[in-house]
């Protein structure tokens, strides 16, 4: 199962943690390591490469149109991905296990969360976009969330990330959020945001 993904991989150091990180629609495994290297050098790395195609742009799961989402086709591959986040996590016994998404990996991160919030200790989701309402996660009960956005984002309206923000307040989530005056894309600001998130022990 560690093989149902293409992954870019490396092992942490003694103690550090392990995080996972998602690209966004048309990235790559590649999009976000550099940045985990400089905020935490220590740490390890899996990030999946997402194994759907959109025209040529690589994904974590299907879509029929911009924020419409094949459901049966996530349901498919949220199960997919927990049992590979599983498998990767059993390997390394005893690390903290972080995420971090952004845009299409935020979203398929949340769906995992959302069902089995106990694989991870800390969550970033950058830009994300859950259309649905998900159910009530008593798991999620202190988890460590950060949720941050562009507040002019034409593809993650700020309604439904504030609606977002508003679910994990009641399922008791430590949640802390970074908006910016932008769109969709990563700004500064978030990316300081990110990486004392990331700095700080779970």
């Amino acid at each position: 199962m560690a093989h149902a993904y293409h992954a870019f991989t490396k092992a942490p150091s003694p103690g550090a943690p392990l995080i996972f990180a998602f690209h966004g629609t048309g990235g790559n495994e590649f999009q976000f390591n550099e940045l985990i290297e400089q905020i935490r050098p220590d740490a390890g790395i899996v990030a999946p490469r997402g194994d759907v195609s959109e025209h040529g742009a690589l994904r974590f799961f299907r879509r029929t149109g911009e924020g419409v989402y094949d459901m049966d086709d996530l349901e498919m591959r949220t199960t997919r991905m927990a049992a590979f986040i599983a498998e990767c996590k059993a390997e390394n016994p005893g690390h903290p296990v972080f995420a971090l998404g952004y845009s299409n990996g935020a979203n398929i991160l949340a769906s995992v969360l959302f069902r089995q919030p106990d694989l991870f200790d800390k969550v970033a989701l950058l830009h994300p976009l859950i259309p649905w309402k998900p159910d009530a996660q008593e798991g999620l009960k202190d988890k460590e969330i950060l949720i941050t956005a562009g507040e002019r984002d034409p593809i993650c309206p700020l309604p439904l990330t504030e609606q977002l923000v508003s679910y994990f307040d009641r399922q008791g989530s430590r949640v802390e959020t970074a908006y910016h005056p932008g769109g969709h894309e990563i700004r500064q600001g978030e990316l300081q945001a990110l990486a004392q998130f990331l700095a700080a022990s779970a």
